[in-house]
């Protein structure tokens, strides 16, 4: 089954400089500038294969940015024979308000000083399982120790964030144990 992501909100988060980085590293070249350095043009030609095209919007505030940036997850996917939900999980470094729903895996040793700590939870990003590490304070560190020993799922909204392939819960809030 392919799936198309076509979720604007999703779609606008992609930094084109990721995908600028990926296309250099796979063998693209760029080829040209358009309408006075608002996209640019990648190519790629396979041995045989036919020749591929991408058109990299380079400015987040264009009408058509999210629709240009599925076009390119479209084409990734032909070219490299792999999900857009793969290739997408890979370019997201930034995903404001985003509500995570998984288990605590880990708790590390509280602070001395204040009822607080680094929190490690297993959830969902973008159909993969994947590791989140985020801090928790007060009334929400002790319901994630609750969560952890009880094995009950959380669920929680912050600014998701990929540091060095790990992903990272900034500000997080309404931190709940989840009711199945």
């Amino acid at each position: 089954m392919k799936v198309t992501i076509k979720d604007s909100q999703i779609l606008k988060t992609v930094n084109p400089e990721v995908i600028q980085a990926h296309l250099q590293a796979t063998g693209w070249q760029e080829t040209g500038r358009i309408y006075n350095d608002a996209g640019a043009i990648w190519r790629l030609k396979k041995d045989a294969a036919p020749e591929y095209e991408i058109l990299l919007p380079l400015q987040h505030d264009l009408g058509d940015y999210a629709e240009r940036i599925s076009d390119i997850l479209k084409t990734l996917s032909a070219v490299e024979n792999r999900s857009q939900v793969d290739i997408l999980s890979e370019f997201i470094t930034n995903y404001p308000n985003f509500t995570v729903l998984g288990i605590v895996m880990q708790i590390a040793t509280p602070s001395i000083d204040k009822l607080s700590g680094e929190i490690t939870l297993l959830c969902t990003i973008f159909e993969k399982l994947q590791s989140i590490k985020t801090e928790l304070a007060d009334h929400d560190y002790i319901l994630a120790i609750k969560a952890y020993q009880e094995r009950l799922p959380i669920r929680c909204t912050g600014d998701l964030v990929k540091v060095d392939n790990h992903f990272i819960l900034r500000n997080p809030q309404n931190f709940q144990i989840d009711n199945i």
